[in-house]
């Protein structure tokens, strides 16, 4: 893949005054301009026709720039709030590879030297993105084999899903889009081009040699903070010990909606040259979110639940941290005639599907989480958020309100505060919603702000607004687990 020549053409300023616009930072050596259409960055019909078919008419800013440079191979690092369409920037190129792949071995098979695939890897940090982002592949995968099944008999993209609840049978030939996996060389349609994982499970697979890797061409860690907050950091290493690391064609991504200290100590160590595309400060909230911030006494919130979810129309989301919790508000939402479910990690995986299912589809009206959901899943009509408390980190926050606001539509997002919080969570609350410019509550004005003096006040370690990293919560909570 090339830069087309009009855009080589631009000059410096030309290029920094369309990234100014689109609010897109990028930084790093040699980056390829931002393409401000599919058709100008030269994808096959076929795509464009299934882009179309989703909805997907004009790139997202972080997809002008991301796409030019992962389709270019470079390494990234993608910084951008939830909403802003990035699975489709670390999706479509390992689609695309695999797409040529394919085809060159189905025409000209002794022109391809293949092992046992992969040769894309995505790691997901829970069972629900890691299944969002599957579908999420296996819908193109199917439009492409529809397609190319008129010209060959052997043409065929797989794609297979690694995760706990998952039976190893189905891992490798997962019903739903008929991907196989075997262990020996294969031909044609067996061979599986993409792999979603979890860590644990493909790790797992790893070490029972049920899973290889020396094929793979391209790792992405969706998620990266999420990972490494759920503790796969050891996991995550041993994973690029069994990628053939002395192969430098291997293209590694890293994307997130936050980048605290840890997971840039960990690109820096495992990327080469990467660049970084930043849209938004990290940490940032999507601003068509519409934030409004209630007093509300603990004892107050179940009844004043209803009366929150009177403001807009469902489908609804509501996050709490406990699970006995989302159990409880679920429960008595359904007394009270709201067609309600609930999910949390104490859930089994058929419950879990459930759950999701039923609320995607709108057979449910409101989704009682834990943070489970909170970060990468992809609810397109949320019209609300309502945060039953407040997280224990700002950047957790950020997540959940990101659940609404999404692919350029306005959101809501309630969240109920009261004494039970630390002044630090929310003073950092405090610093979004005046980096928002939203309404700043009362009781938030009048804490005490020992930095209203200082300009940029930004935690090093979780991009909190609100404290330094001697004060981070996060930080030492980290700290105390390594001792």
């Amino acid at each position: 893949w090339t830069v087309p020549e009009y855009y080589r053409n631009l000059t410096v300023e030309e290029l920094d005054l369309i990234r100014k616009n689109f609010g897109i930072q990028v930084d790093g050596v040699c980056a390829p301009p931002p393409i401000l259409t599919f058709e100008h960055l030269k994808l096959p019909k076929c795509l464009l026709k299934l882009l179309l078919e989703k909805n997907i008419e004009t790139p997202t800013p972080i997809q002008m720039q991301g796409l030019p440079c992962l389709l270019e191979g470079r390494d990234v690092i993608g910084i951008a709030f939830t909403g802003s369409g990035k699975t489709l920037v670390f999706s479509l190129p390992i689609i695309m590879y695999s797409y040529l792949n394919e085809h060159l071995y189905a025409t000209r098979p002794k022109s391809i030297r293949r092992n046992n695939g992969p040769l894309g890897l995505i790691l997901c940090p829970n069972r629900e993105l890691a299944k969002q982002t599957f579908e999420f592949i296996e819908y193109f995968f199917n439009g492409i084999n529809e397609q190319e099944k008129k010209r060959s008999q052997t043409f065929k993209l797989n794609v297979s899903l690694c995760m706990g609840g998952i039976k190893e049978e189905r891992i490798f030939n997962q019903s739903n889009s008929n991907s196989r996996y075997y262990s020996s060389n294969s031909s044609g349609g067996g061979y599986i081009h993409i792999v979603v994982a979890t860590p644990g499970r493909l790790i797992q697979m790893l070490n029972e040699n049920k899973i290889q890797l020396n094929d793979c061409k391209y790792v992405c860690m969706d998620e990266a903070d999420r990972l490494i907050d759920l503790g796969f950091e050891e996991d995550i290493k041993t994973i690029f010990q069994h990628l053939n690391l002395n192969n430098n064609h291997i293209q590694k991504v890293f994307f997130s909606a936050t980048m605290p200290e840890k997971i840039q100590n960990l690109a820096m160590n495992t990327l080469n040259q990467p660049i970084i595309v930043n849209v938004g400060r990290a940490g940032a909230v999507n601003l068509d979110v519409i934030q409004e911030v209630e007093y509300v006494q603990e004892e107050d919130k179940i009844v004043y639940l209803l009366q929150a979810l009177q403001k807009t129309p469902p489908p609804v989301l509501i996050f709490s941290q406990n699970k006995s919790e989302v159990d409880t508000i679920c429960e008595y939402l359904l007394l009270k005639g709201v067609e309600a479910v609930s999910i949390h990690s104490s859930k089994d995986q058929s419950e879990r599907e459930y759950a999701i299912d039923s609320f995607k589809q709108g057979k449910k009206h409101v989704l009682v989480a834990t943070d489970i959901v909170s970060k990468g899943i992809d609810f397109p009509n949320v019209k609300h958020v309502i945060n039953f408390d407040m997280p224990r980190e700002i950047e957790n926050y950020v997540h959940r309100i990101g659940r609404t606001g999404r692919n350029g539509k306005t959101g809501l997002a309630t969240t109920f505060i009261n004494k039970n919080q630390s002044e630090q969570i929310l003073l950092d609350l405090k610093y979004l919603l005046k980096e928002a410019n939203q309404r700043i509550p009362p009781i938030l004005q009048s804490i005490y702000d020992p930095y209203a003096h200082l300009e940029n006040v930004e935690c090093k370690y979780c991009q909190g607004r609100g404290h330094r990293i001697t004060e981070c919560q996060k930080y030492h909570r980290d700290k105390q687990l390594q001792i």
